[in-house]
């Protein structure tokens, strides 16, 4: 069967959507990121254990003296650890969030509850919205919207959307009818109707879809981390790619008591403000004791959870075994089946090295598997032997926090290109900057950011921490922490519409050849000497598989040959990287016979 071309579909729907809607883009950009300000500035300003008695108070109000007690420790807690001001703008995040989707699902679920045809139109839409993986829509909120916290809450908003729409057309759906006739039969207009008897008794329904809401927000909160939306996800994501376990504890448990206090406040809410729930709550307060203990039966949900939690457990134990890879060695080759594992960060040379030495490699009989990780997770999965080699460890400079931590556990095969250079680079028409030293006093041109990749690549560490001291750019320019390929989705934006733009960027890179841009002279020499490209690998891998490493050893690319395999594998799109380097091979088969001879 043909392969359809859907993707390609897609790609070119986004860019006729880009260059013929750019203007609601930005009119959308603008009306989220001043809603954000705003409810940022609220919520930032008060001192935060003040904040966090007004908190506590309207949890007392609600749920009792424990619960504000409670919601003032946890706050308490989140000051403690400095990171108030993260939470707060994972807090803004999910309000924003939460009050843009609830105006669209609201009504859309009330058109649904009034329509049968409606209803039947969007059911497949909400499948389709909830059920694709969350991460997948900040690749076009990139696109459309840049880097930040924008794409982040559109995001969020198309994540969390289905079970907004789907509880209130519930919960309408849920109103007695004859309840409702009786209404029409005193002459009750149809809007009447909806605003005194329907709504109001779908309340409680509707509350459980503010809840749901609100919950799905903050799970969505660390992905927004990944394109710069800052906040507690951001924490999140540069502990992950830094491998520190306390920051990532701490941002988790300060999530957790957003999550518990919002999800908390907002049931309880639902049961206040319905006349069902009232009720309840009088009945509640009369009844004598509570619930026995013996008459307990787990919900759905618990037994859910549980049947998970025992599945995992029972999965990690091995109990249901595996299926395991297959036994049989490749047919003929030095290798014979063995594995080999290949661990890369997604920067162009580092993809392009990994799946040329993986083709490589299967030809001669080896196993080869590739797993992408962030520098931190690669480095630490090569010291505890999970990860064999990789072929992008930029020496001496880039990663030497890195290479200081885990130099012990650690061989250096040596550097296969080299020299590198590291750089901030603007388009060729941003005129009068050609300098770091030209970017003092012009932030308002750039919007005072610096678009940068991974929080734990080297270059942003060291971007940071001496370059823009160097400049005396440090409280002039704010640093977005992202991703390579957010980077060049911004960068790609902004050249197309002859925006300024200030990015990170690196020598050799196929962005320079795809556009003009500007290379910022370095006069007091803040980024250092180049880096030679180095391949580094497990302790031990040189006993384990002398003849790979020996080929490694003599491993070496020209500037002409990396940047000529960068392009192929441009063009051939993602996924189709060992295709684009088996295309580079065949035209020029002496490099294979130089990287592995036998």
């Amino acid at each position: 069967m043909p392969r359809l071309p859907l993707g390609d579909v897609v790609d070119r729907g986004v860019d006729w959507l880009q260059f013929h809607l750019s203007w609601l883009f930005d009119a959308i950009s603008s009306f989220v990121t001043g809603m954000y300000d705003g409810i940022d500035a609220a919520l930032s300003a008060p001192e935060p254990l003040l904040f966090a008695g007004v908190l506590a108070v309207l949890a007392w109000w609600l749920r009792g003296l424990l619960a504000g007690v409670l919601a003032f420790a946890g706050f308490a807690l989140v000051d403690s650890i400095e990171l108030w001001d993260e939470a707060m703008s994972t807090l803004s995040l999910v309000l924003v969030a939460t009050v843009v989707t609830l105006a669209i699902a609201v009504p859309l679920g009330i058109w649904a509850s009034r329509s049968k045809t409606v209803s039947a139109i969007i059911r497949p839409v909400l499948d389709f919205m909830q059920t694709m993986p969350a991460m997948v829509y900040l690749i076009p909120g990139i696109i459309f919207f840049g880097v930040g916290v924008v794409p982040g809450i559109i995001a969020t908003i198309v994540f969390a959307l289905p079970p907004g729409v789907r509880m209130t057309e519930l919960g309408i759906r849920q109103v007695d009818k004859e309840l409702v006739e009786a209404a029409e039969a005193f002459g009750t207009t149809p809007k009447d109707t909806l605003i005194r008897v329907q709504l109001p008794l779908a309340l409680p329904t509707i509350m459980a879809g503010v809840n749901q809401v609100i919950m799905l927000g903050l799970s969505m909160v660390v992905i927004a981390g990944m394109v710069g939306g800052g906040g507690l996800g951001g924490a999140v994501y540069r502990a992950i790619g830094n491998v520190d376990i306390g920051l990532g504890f701490e941002a988790g448990v300060s999530i957790v008591i957003l999550a518990m206090y919002l999800d908390r406040i907002t049931g309880e809410l639902g049961r206040q403000v319905s006349p069902l729930g009232r009720r309840a709550i009088a009945r509640a307060k009369e009844a004598a004791g509570g619930p026995s203990l013996w008459n307990y039966r787990p919900q759905p949900v618990v037994a859910l959870v549980g049947v998970v939690i025992l599945a995992l457990v029972a999965g990690g134990m091995g109990v249901f075994g595996g299926a395991g890879k297959a036994d049989e060695e490749r047919a003929g080759g030095i290798g014979k089946g063995r594995e080999v594992t290949i661990g890369y960060i997604p920067w162009d040379e580092g993809i392009a090295s990994t799946f040329l030495w993986k083709e490589v490699l299967e030809r001669r009989g080896f196993a080869v598997e590739t797993q992408q990780l962030e520098a931190g997770a690669l480095y630490t999965g090569l010291a505890g032997g999970q990860i064999d080699f990789q072929t992008d460890a930029w020496l001496p400079i880039t990663h030497a926090t890195y290479w200081k931590k885990y130099a012990s556990e650690l061989e250096d095969l040596g550097p296969w290109y080299g020299p590198t250079s590291l750089e901030l680079s603007v388009p060729s028409y941003v005129k009068g900057v050609d300098s770091l030293d030209d970017l003092k006093g012009q932030s308002a041109r750039f919007e005072g950011r610096v678009i940068g990749i991974e929080p734990s690549a080297g270059m942003m560490g060291l971007l940071k921490d001496k370059v823009l001291k160097e400049y005396g750019l440090t409280g002039e320019y704010k640093v977005i922490d992202g991703s390579t390929p957010g980077m060049l989705a911004e960068l790609k934006r902004a050249y197309q519409k002859k925006e300024p733009v200030l990015t990170t960027l690196w020598s050799p890179h196929w962005a320079y050849s795809t556009y003009d841009l500007k290379k910022l002279k370095d006069p007091k020499n803040a980024w250092g000497k180049g880096d030679g490209v180095h391949t580094v690998a497990r302790k031990g891998f040189s006993a384990d598989q002398p003849e790979i490493a020996q080929w490694l050893k003599d491993f070496r690319l020209t500037e002409k040959q990396l940047t000529d395999l960068e392009a192929e594998i441009q063009q051939a799109g993602k996924g189709e990287e060992q295709d684009a380097v088996r295309t580079w091979l065949s035209e020029n088969p002496q490099v294979e016979k130089a990287m592995a001879p036998q």
